[in-house]
């Protein structure tokens, strides 16, 4: 059984003895009911850890002892997604998935095809369920860098990042190169579009050309917008050695 993590405030980690109270040691002390001489692990979700034995525990917290402590390197490079908003809880889904397979940053793109439009208070329910999402597809990857869920990034702010990137990619079924051949840098960030069920307009590809992106098949079958970024994002990662 892999020992399960806790995020933890980084202020919280100096000192031979830790205690886990709050929402996470709520959960670790009454959901996972863990019990003295039981391991975890506390991370801070940049990169701080602290390996910890549990000492005791109470209804609501975590007394633990601190066996050892150090920092895991951020990776490189960074795979950024721009998600077109799925309908229904396919962007969960998405989330869920993506940050398991190790992306660093996803960005939510209300696209022109999107059938899901965050609008008013939508923006803020929608956004935080992505969050919780991604927070706890990390915990249960053992993720030491949490995956940043950004605020939705309108079409020129999503060019923004496609030409400020080590390389920028595309999604699209028309692309000529296969993903699996295009050209990856060492560092930085790569930042991958993916399209809303409906595709990608002509006007959001020329404009991401434009910005210096490169279209890119994924395969020869049509994936759903929700599953097509973990599958790309899984090239990604093993192609640049991150796998």
């Amino acid at each position: 059984m892999s020992v399960p993590v806790f995020l933890a405030e980084r202020a919280a980690f100096g000192g031979g003895e830790l205690v886990l109270d709050g929402p996470e040691g709520r959960h670790a002390a009454t959901v996972r009911r863990l019990r003295a001489g039981e391991r975890v692990d506390l991370t801070d979700g940049a990169g701080a850890v602290a390996e910890c034995v549990v000492r005791a525990a109470d209804k609501d917290r975590l007394l633990l002892d601190v066996l050892d402590r150090y920092e895991v390197p951020a990776p490189s490079p960074r795979v950024v997604v721009v998600q077109g908003l799925p309908k229904g809880d396919r962007g969960e889904l998405a989330v869920e998935m993506m940050t398991e397979a190790g992306v660093d940053r996803i960005v939510p793109w209300p696209a022109a095809r999107s059938i899901t439009q965050w609008k008013g208070d939508k923006v803020a329910k929608a956004l935080g369920k992505w969050r919780a999402t991604a927070r706890e597809a990390g915990k249960q990857a053992r993720r030491f860098h949490q995956a940043e869920v950004a605020e939705p990034a309108s079409t020129a702010q999503v060019v923004a990042l496609l030409g400020a990137a080590a390389l920028g990619l595309v999604l699209h079924e028309e692309a000529a190169e296969p993903l699996s051949r295009a050209a990856l840098p060492s560092g930085g960030d790569i930042v991958l579009v993916v399209g809303p069920e409906g595709g990608i307009t002509e006007e959001e590809l020329a404009a991401f050309r434009a910005a210096g992106a490169v279209p890119a098949l994924l395969g020869p079958t049509v994936l759903r917008t929700s599953t097509a970024g973990v599958a790309a994002a899984s090239v990604l990662m093993a192609r640049t050695g991150r796998w």
